[in-house]
């Protein structure tokens, strides 16, 4: 009688949690809403307004684990918005979030349209990641393990970075120093354009091909995590991001899928914030891959050592 009571007083509070969060969204804007639930992330540092380029919108912020004895790997993280919406400071308990994992974050902006069209985007966030590897180093990251993700078209700009080499290239680096990336409820593949609110953003109806993330997987792709939702009706999942699942595995290169029942487009991003993280698995999913390709990497170092230590002695 007692276990009926409490399982009972524990359904009754989960349902009064969530009427709070569905009052609470009927005030405030939902980002403002997952910010302010980040709170509880007390195990991250700040460092805010970095520049990485000339304009007022090349800007990004960095979160920094709070206690670490070692070098921490580093997400470089991409918001969503059509691109031609959104701000790093409203995506601030992401990088809390992977911080309180003990994964330093980078949360950047990058111009969006009308100012621009593609590619200057993907050139932003090119830049952001390039300065991420010459610089994270001074803010105690570790340049040799660095990730780029991202959501929605946050996503598509860590793709085109991650696959395409032109745009790191730009900047003196390459995809090869990159240890990994993570695409969230990205496109990949949306030719011909439907979507009215990203034409202007794309040349539409000039879009070129090679603007598709798709086009350009290669055998020497970082490793992957794709994470979709069942219910996104936003981004298809099964064409972009199934499909380039399809087509990096016949490139041969690892990539781990993650489909998330019932879970509609929004909610991918929103499970980073403390009170949804307990239902939704993303911040599990990517913390794990981010430490799992960080220890592979790890321990292909350390067998290169042990090797050359083995030939030092035989000498």
């Amino acid at each position: 009688m007692a276990a009926k009571l409490t399982s009972f007083r524990l359904i009754i509070c989960a349902v009064i949690v969530v009427l709070l969060f569905l009052a609470a969204l009927a005030v405030f804007s939902p980002l403002t809403l997952l910010n302010a639930l980040a709170w509880s992330d007390t195990k991250s540092v700040a460092i805010k307004n970095l520049s990485y380029g000339n304009d007022t919108r090349q800007k990004l912020d960095i979160y920094s684990p709070a206690y670490t004895e070692v070098q921490p790997d580093v997400v470089v993280f991409f918001y969503g918005g059509n691109w031609n919406s959104g701000s790093r400071k409203q995506y601030g308990f992401v990088g809390k979030a992977l911080a309180s994992r003990g994964i330093m974050t980078v949360v950047a902006d990058y111009r969006l349209s009308p100012q621009v069209v593609y590619p200057a985007f993907v050139e932003d966030a090119a830049q952001a990641v390039a300065w991420t590897l010459k610089h994270i180093g001074e803010y105690g990251g570790n340049a040799n393990k660095v990730f780029v993700a991202g959501h929605s078209a946050g996503a598509y700009n860590a793709a085109m970075v991650a696959l395409d080499p032109r745009w790191l290239s730009k900047y003196g680096e390459s995809p090869t120093a990159l240890l990994g990336w993570i695409g969230i409820a990205g496109p990949y593949d949306f030719l011909p354009i439907v979507a009215e609110s990203v034409k202007s953003a794309f040349l539409y109806p000039n879009t070129p091909a090679d603007s598709q993330p798709i086009r350009h997987v290669t055998g020497s792709a970082p490793p992957s995590l794709l994470i979709t939702g069942s219910a996104d009706k936003v981004v298809n999942p099964a064409r972009n991001s199934g499909g380039l699942a399809t087509a990096l595995r016949a490139a041969q290169v690892p990539v781990q899928t993650v489909s998330l029942k019932g879970v509609g487009h929004g909610l991918l991003v929103a499970a980073f914030a403390p009170l949804l993280r307990s239902y939704l698995p993303v911040l599990d999913d990517v913390s794990a891959f981010v430490f799992r390709t960080s220890a592979a990497m790890r321990g292909e170092e350390d067998a290169v050592r042990g090797h050359h230590a083995v030939h030092a002695v035989v000498r």
